[in-house]
């Protein structure tokens, strides 16, 4: 094993709060004690909206490294380099991370999602290999001309966490884990609890950084519905906080518009928390009917409708927490995600 060697391309900051760059720290965590060498080169943060200077620097970060050399790139900036990528293809092993489709992210203007997703598809075309986190992801790869035959799911880990304890108190306590940023439908959301009788709480952990026009509209919007003292905007939290918010918690929620798998979806049924959120396919491959209520994206009136039978069901809410209680035991654990990533690279190191 001591001969295995990865080379690890990562746009901006690896210890940013998401779950993206999260899983990313997981997997090299998992492979270095598993036997890899792994070394980290940090690309620029503009990506996926590359500058020029962040594209030379990625060039030239390509052409240093070793002839044959195991390469596994990020998705955010793997999709936006595809002449990069092209002109290493031939002479090192590449592999790309895909956490998800960059055409996917919700917000764009038409012609730049077609730009992303056409980027996109050059990009996989140089890869030897391609691996996603979600059978979902890899059925939305296949639009993009990928064999099946070249993609691995390798799904995010859990870790073990203490059951969330059902307070059954007067007012319901919510709990949403995702950036402020348009794909997680906070403002849907906002439109949903607003139909409610004021019975409940909501605390949002996530980035307040990433996109300062979203949070902009969000507190705007929180105060036209006069939903301000009932909802916290909490930003980040570190770890401990993270899982005291989790098991604190009666409900998850989370409207998203896509997911390429819903790590905090993942996390909330690991602590036998009750989902309810969008039935877009990754969200909907974690939660069955007996853990949560799923509704179609960008539907107000349906959320609020799902939420309007937890508040006014007791019952329910035992019932898909009992559910979400044995959805936890069948969530793969992070050893097993790390094991079966090293798996999946040792094919690609073996020699031709």
């Amino acid at each position: 094993m001591n001969s295995l060697a990865l080379e690890f391309l990562v746009p901006g900051d690896l210890d940013a709060a998401t779950g993206g760059y999260g899983y990313d720290r997981r997997i090299i965590s998992g492979l270095l004690s598993l036997g890899w060498r792994v070394t980290v080169h940090q690309l620029d943060a503009s990506f996926p909206q590359p500058t020029a200077a962040a594209l030379e620097h990625a060039q030239t970060l390509l052409a240093r490294l070793p002839e044959r050399a195991l390469v596994l790139v990020d998705g955010l900036a793997a999709g936006a380099m595809p002449q990069v990528l092209r002109t290493q293809a031939a002479r090192l092993r590449l592999v790309a991370l895909v956490h998800h489709p960059l055409a996917a992210e919700s917000g764009l203007a038409a012609h730049r999602a077609l730009e992303l997703r056409n980027s996109e598809q050059l990009a996989l075309q140089a890869m030897r290999h391609v691996i996603v986190t979600s059978e979902a992801t890899k059925l939305a790869l296949g639009f993009y001309g990928v064999d099946p035959d070249s993609i691995s799911v390798v799904e995010p880990g859990t870790d073990a966490a203490a059951l969330a304890y059902a307070t059954h108190g007067s007012t319901l306590k919510m709990l949403c884990v995702a950036a402020l940023i348009p794909r997680k439908g906070h403002d849907v959301l906002f439109d949903a609890l607003a139909r409610l009788p004021p019975r409940w709480t909501l605390i949002c952990v996530g980035s307040l950084q990433r996109s300062a026009a979203t949070v902009a509209q969000l507190r705007k919007q929180l105060q036209a519905l006069g939903l301000e003292r009932q909802v916290t905007l909490a930003g980040e939290v570190d770890a401990a906080t993270l899982d005291a918010h989790y098991r604190q918690a009666d409900l998850f929620v989370l409207a998203t518009r896509f997911e390429g798998y819903g790590m905090a979806v993942a996390e909330a049924l690991a602590h036998g928390l009750p989902v309810v959120s969008t039935n877009v396919d990754a969200i909907a491959e974690r939660v069955g009917p007996d853990a949560g209520l799923l509704v179609a994206p960008d539907d107000a009136p349906a959320l609020s409708a799902a939420l309007s039978r937890i508040l006014n069901e007791p019952a329910l809410l035992d019932h898909l927490a009992a559910g979400a209680a044995l959805i936890r035991n069948t969530l793969p654990q992070w050893p097993e995600s790390c094991a079966r990533m090293s798996r999946i690279l040792e094919l690609q190191h073996a020699p031709d």
